[in-house]
C-alpha cells in the first residue's frame, strides 16, 4: 500500500467534532478510492461501500425518500451483511458520487442525523457540460478538498527513503547547507525517475514492483486515452473538439521561447473567447493546471494576476513525458535533452508547486523579461528560475537589481547543482524544490 499524504488530512477530518460528509474531488485515477478505503478499514468498525460507476444499481437506493434510516435499509437490503450500521462506528463510502446526483443530496441528511460518518468521491465534479447534476447541493453541509497524484516526497516513500532523510533536506535548504554528496546524487537521480514516471499511483507501483519503463509508458498513455475519452464522452458538444485540441497543444505550447498560451496553435483564428470554456475544462477536471502572469511580481499574488495572459502545464510530470515521442524517457534519464528540456523542467516545477497546494504564477513583459514562476515564500513574494544547468540568470537579476520597482524578497534559481548563495540569488538543486513550502 502506497502512503499518501491524503491519510493525515482524513485523520484530521475525522477527528474533528461534529465533522460533515466528505467529498474528496480530482482527477481519475489519482488515488481516490484506494486512499479511503484504507483509511476506512484501519479507522472503523464497519465499512459499507457503494461505487456508482461499477454497480449503477446502486443509484436506486437513493432514488425515493432521503431520509436516513430510509437510505441505511435499502443498503442493507441490497447489500445484505456487507451493510452494517453502527452509530459512530460505521463509515458510508460513496464512491463515484457523480454518477449519481441524488447521493450528493443526500449528505445534507446524513450531515443533520449524525450517525454515520459519509465519505465521497469524485472525478468531473462541477465539471461544464458533464450533466449530472444534483437537484440540490447540499452547501454547508459537505466538506470538500481537492486530491491530486503523488507528489515527489510520496515518490521518495514509496521508493524507500526514510523521513529521517527527507527531513535532512528540508534542514539543508532551511539552513541553505550542502547536501551530503552521496544523497545529492541519489536525489538526483530519484528526480529523473519521477520526471518520467510521476504520480499516478497505478503507474508508480508498478514502477516500483518492476522497474519497466515500457509498461510505464504504456499506463501513462491508456490513462491519457481515458482522459481524452472522458472529453468526447462527458464535454458539451460544440466543445468536445477544442477541448481535445487545447489539451493535445500544450506540450507545442511550452516549447516555445514565449509560453504564453496561444491560441493560434490550437485553431486558426482561434481566441480566448471561442477556446476559454475548453480550457476551463480541463482546469475543472483536474487534467491541466494553469499559471497566470502577474502584472507586478508583489504580494498580493492573486490580486495582481491576469486572466487572459497564462501558460497551461499538464497537472502530472510523467502524463506530461508520455505526450512526447518515444524514447523522450531514456533521452531524460541519460540527459541527453536538447532544448525542450527548459519545457520537461518547467512543468515538473508547476507539478511540484500545484501538488503542494500552490496557485501558479509568472511573471513577463513585452520586452523579454521573464520570471518562470513567482511565489510567496517566507513572508516575501520569491521569483523562481528553471534552468537543467546551472548559468546566467539574467532576467532575475534584472528584478532584483531594481527593488524600489518590483517589491521582490529574494530569487531562487533551480538547477542542476548544489546548494550555494554567492550573492543575493540563492541556488538549489531541481529537487528541491518539492520542498519550498512555506510561505
Amino acid at each position: 500500500m502506497l502512503k499518501r499524504k491524503i491519510t493525515q488530512t482524513l485523520e484530521a477530518w475525522k477527528n474533528r467534532s461534529k465533522h460533515r460528509p466528505l467529498i474528496i474531488k480530482g482527477p481519475r485515477q489519482c488515488g481516490k478510492t484506494m486512499a479511503v478505503l484504507d483509511f476506512a478499514h484501519s479507522n472503523y468498525q464497519h465499512v459499507v461501500y457503494l461505487n456508482f460507476f461499477e454497480s449503477p444499481a446502486y443509484r436506486s437506493i437513493f432514488s425515493g425518500n432521503l431520509d436516513v434510516d430510509t437510505l441505511t435499509m435499502m443498503m442493507t437490503a441490497i447489500l445484505g451483511s456487507k451493510a452494517v450500521f453502527e452509530p459512530g462506528k460505521t463509515v458510508i463510502i460513496l464512491d463515484e458520487i457523480q454518477e449519481c446526483p441524488e447521493a450528493r443530496t443526500a449528505l445534507k441528511f446524513f450531515c443533520l442525523d449524525g450517525r454515520y460518518d459519509v465519505i465521497s468521491t469524485g472525478s468531473l465534479l462541477g465539471v461544464e457540460g458533464y450533466g449530472r447534476m444534483p437537484r440540490s447541493i447540499p452547501v454547508g453541509y459537505e466538506t470538500t478538498i481537492q486530491m491530486v497524484p503523488m507528489d515527489f516526497e510520496e515518490f521518495l516513500w514509496a521508493n524507500g527513503i526514510p523521513e529521517a532523510i527527507i527531513s535532512l533536506l528540508r534542514t539543508c535548504l532551511r539552513n541553505e547547507t550542502q547536501v551530503p554528496p552521496a544523497l545529492h546524487e541519489r536525489m538526483r537521480e530519484l528526480l529523473l525517475q519521477y520526471v518520467v514516471v510521476g504520480g499516478m499511483p497505478a503507474v508508480v507501483q508498478d514502477f516500483v514492483d518492476n522497474h519497466d519503463l515500457a509498461e510505464v509508458l504504456a499506463m501513462q498513455r491508456d490513462l491519457i486515452r481515458s482522459y481524452e475519452d472522458d472529453m468526447v464522452k462527458y464535454a458539451r458538444e460544440r466543445d468536445k473538439v477544442r477541448i481535445r485540441a487545447c489539451f493535445r497543444s500544450i506540450p507545442v505550447q511550452l516549447a516555445k521561447e514565449n509560453k504564453k498560451f496561444q491560441f493560434s496553435l490550437v485553431e486558426r483564428r482561434g481566441t480566448s473567447e471561442k477556446l476559454s470554456s475548453a480550457i476551463g475544462w480541463l482546469e475543472d477536471a483536474g487534467i491541466v493546471v494553469r499559471c497566470r502572469n502577474l502584472s507586478v511580481p508583489e504580494l498580493p499574488l492573486d490580486g495582481n494576476a491576469e486572466e487572459n495572459a497564462f501558460k497551461l502545464y499538464l497537472m502530472d510530470t510523467g502524463l506530461f513525458i508520455s505526450m512526447l515521442d518515444d524514447g523522450t524517457q531514456a533521452d531524460i534519464l541519460q540527459g541527453k535533452l536538447l532544448g525542450y528540456k527548459g519545457a520537461i523542467f518547467e512543468n515538473l516545477v508547476a507539478d511540484f508547486f500545484h501538488k503542494m497546494g500552490r496557485k501558479l504564477y509568472y511573471f513577463r513583459k513585452p520586452s523579454g523579461l521573464e520570471i518562470d514562476f513567482v511565489i510567496r515564500y517566507r513572508g516575501g513574494a520569491s521569483i523562481i528560475e528553471v534552468k537543467a544547468r546551472n548559468g546566467n540568470a539574467k532576467s532575475m537579476r534584472t528584478v532584483l537589481s531594481q527593488p524600489d520597482k518590483y517589491h521582490v524578497a529574494q530569487g531562487i534559481k533551480l538547477v542542476d547543482a548544489k546548494v550555494g548563495r554567492p550573492d543575493q540569488i540563492l541556488t538549489l538543486p531541481l529537487y528541491m524544490g518539492a520542498f519550498l513550502e512555506d510561505v
